[in-house]
């Protein structure tokens, strides 16, 4: 059972949103994570670099953190993203993060949906166990109609990851992100309310 709980922390706004599941709990970022995530985002840089925009050079300090927090704080508040990390259950540990972002609103109802998991914490099913509750966060709290999902054609764990949650493929978008600086074609996959099953 998912259970939404709201925790008072003075960090630059009134309450953090937290939500359970089964492995993972997701929570927005605050100023305090910077320690561990920076230290897992390190370890995992050469796993997760084929798969993203290319890292500034000062994207693990501090004041790119705290930058990052505040942007993402901003965003939430005018409903554009909302952002999390994830952290296993019990130990607290930081495994990865996700968001919802480029949420458009009117007659769309549609978020962007992007997510990663850090080296050490890959194929232990934190990553459909945090996605799984974004969704249904998504769906059911933000009141939206669909998510979009996207991965280059080689990133397999994750095409995986997006079909085992009900994801559709629906085609290929050209020049579609710029990854370690060069334009590339990625899958482009759907999901709506009226799919959405959240795992058992």
């Amino acid at each position: 059972m998912s259970i939404i709980r709201f925790f008072s922390t003075g960090l630059l706004m009134g309450h953090t949103l937290r939500l359970d599941s089964k492995l993972v709990m997701l929570r927005p970022p605050e100023i305090r994570d910077w320690p561990a995530w920076a230290a897992l985002r390190e370890r995992s840089r050469d796993f997760l670099t084929p798969w993203e925009p290319a890292w500034p050079e000062d994207s693990l300090t501090r004041a790119s953190f705290c930058r990052r927090v505040r942007r993402q704080i901003a965003e939430r508040r005018d409903d554009l993203t909302h952002s999390f990390l994830a952290f296993e259950r019990g130990s607290n540990t930081l495994v990865g993060g996700l968001g919802l972002g480029n949420i458009r609103r009117g007659v769309s109802q549609t978020a962007t949906l992007g997510y990663w998991v850090g080296q050490p914490y890959v194929r232990r099913g934190y990553g459909a166990d945090g996605v799984g509750r974004a969704l249904d966060y998504g769906f059911n709290e933000l009141s939206l109609h669909r998510v979009e999902a996207s991965c280059l054609p080689e990133n397999l764990a994750s095409q995986a990851l997006l079909r085992k949650l009900g994801f559709t493929l629906e085609g290929t978008a050209r020049g579609y992100l710029r990854i370690e600086n060069i334009w590339r074609d990625h899958l482009i996959f759907g999901l709506l309310k009226d799919d959405w099953r959240p795992p058992a």
